[in-house]
C-alpha cells in the first residue's frame, strides 16, 4: 500500500501540480459583520485567513449575513414539531487595490433536534447554527483564498 502512495505523490509531483494554498500569504481583512453570528462568522474568517488581518491588507473580504431560517422537517401525530432545519445566507464582496475581483453568495444548512425540553432545545439549536457558520466559514473563506491566488497569477476576471 505504501508503494502505491508514494508512487501517486511521484507521479503528481512530475505533472507540475501545485497545491493553492502552500506558500501563499493570504493577507485579507474581514470587514466586521453585524450580530453574534457575524462576530462568530469573521472569527471562523479570520483563523482560515491565518489570524485578524489589518484594515490596510491587500485584499478586503465584506460579508453580508442573514437572519437564521428555522424550518419545520418532522412533526408528530400532535402536531408538534420534532424535527428543524436552520438556515443561514451569506453575500460576500472580495476586493483587491480597490476593485471587485469576486462576489458571490452562500448558503449552509443543518437539521436539528426540537424537543420539549428548553434547555435541550436551545442547546440542539446553538449547536446547528455553530455548525452551520463554520460551513459558511469554510465555504467562502475557500472561494476567496482561490481568488487571491487566480488574481494573484494574473487569471483575475475581467
Amino acid at each position: 500500500m505504501k508503494k502505491y502512495f508514494y508512487l501517486f505523490f511521484v507521479l503528481l509531483s512530475g505533472c507540475g501540480f501545485k497545491p493553492m494554498f502552500s506558500g501563499q500569504d493570504t493577507d485579507i481583512y474581514v470587514q466586521p459583520i453585524s450580530g453574534i453570528n457575524g462576530i462568530v462568522l469573521r472569527n471562523d474568517l479570520n483563523a482560515k485567513f491565518g489570524g485578524q488581518k489589518d484594515p490596510n491588507a491587500k485584499y478586503t473580504l465584506k460579508v453580508n449575513l442573514s437572519n437564521p431560517i428555522t424550518k419545520y422537517k418532522a412533526l408528530e401525530t400532535t402536531g408538534d414539531a420534532t424535527w428543524q432545519e436552520i438556515v443561514l445566507n451569506a453575500d460576500y464582496v472580495l476586493s483587491a487595490d480597490g476593485k471587485e475581483i469576486a462576489k458571490g453568495r452562500e448558503s449552509a444548512s443543518e437539521s436539528y433536534t426540537f424537543v420539549r425540553y428548553l434547555v435541550a432545545s436551545n442547546a440542539s439549536y446553538n449547536n446547528a447554527v455553530q455548525n452551520t457558520l463554520n460551513v459558511l466559514a469554510d465555504k467562502i473563506g475557500t472561494r476567496a483564498i482561490a481568488e487571491t491566488y487566480r488574481y494573484e497569477n494574473g487569471n483575475a476576471k475581467k
